[in-house]
């Protein structure tokens, strides 16, 4: 009997032990995801302010737009923002450079300039390299989520005070298959 209890508590100990290591790597995962999308965001955060001038001079009517995504690039270098709200940040940040590009159609000047085009094009392949690493990161974030809700290491989790973590999300214009390419020249 007694050797029946003690065999069931060094059970339990070493499942909980188990778990703990799990979510330990788990979280480290999402981190270290969280590390490479950085350098990423850190290349896309250095375009704006290039792409913002190269856009100034021709869109009178988009200065809101450029004020909103200049902000939001500043917020989101903010070194105290917590790495869960930078992630609300980019994301907003990617809607309003979509919404930015969608705009750019209405100025014929603009996509004829060969800086602007440059700067798209790379902006195109920074953006490229951005959506891989958001797949690496959300793929770790939802096995994180997952490994934190689930019985019986959503215990350990709670014990631990481990919350949730938010995926990048892809702007709704992105998913409408707008393209910041530009368009092929036909003459």
């Amino acid at each position: 009997m007694l050797y029946t209890v003690i065999a069931a508590a060094i059970l339990l100990l070493l499942t909980a032990v188990l778990i703990f290591n799990s979510l330990i790597r788990r979280k480290n995962d999402v981190e270290n995801a969280f590390a490479s999308i950085d350098v990423m965001l850190r290349k896309r955060y250095d375009l704006i302010p290039k792409i913002v001038e190269a856009v100034k001079a021709y869109m009178n009517y988009e200065r809101e737009l450029l004020t909103e995504i200049t902000e939001l690039r500043i917020k989101a270098l903010s070194q105290t923002l917590p790495a869960e709200e930078r992630v609300q940040v980019d994301n907003l940040l990617g809607t309003k450079l979509t919404d930015l590009l969608v705009a750019v159609e209405n100025y014929p000047d603009l996509k004829a300039s060969t800086n602007f085009l440059q700067l798209q094009g790379t902006l195109n392949e920074v953006e490229e390299q951005l959506a891989a690493s958001r797949r690496a990161f959300n793929a770790a974030v939802t096995i994180y989520n997952n490994s934190i809700e689930v019985f019986p290491s959503n215990i350990v989790a709670s014990m631990m005070k481990y919350r949730r973590r938010t995926l990048f999300e892809i702007p709704a214009a992105a998913r409408d298959e707008v393209s910041a390419k530009p368009p092929v020249n036909m003459a």
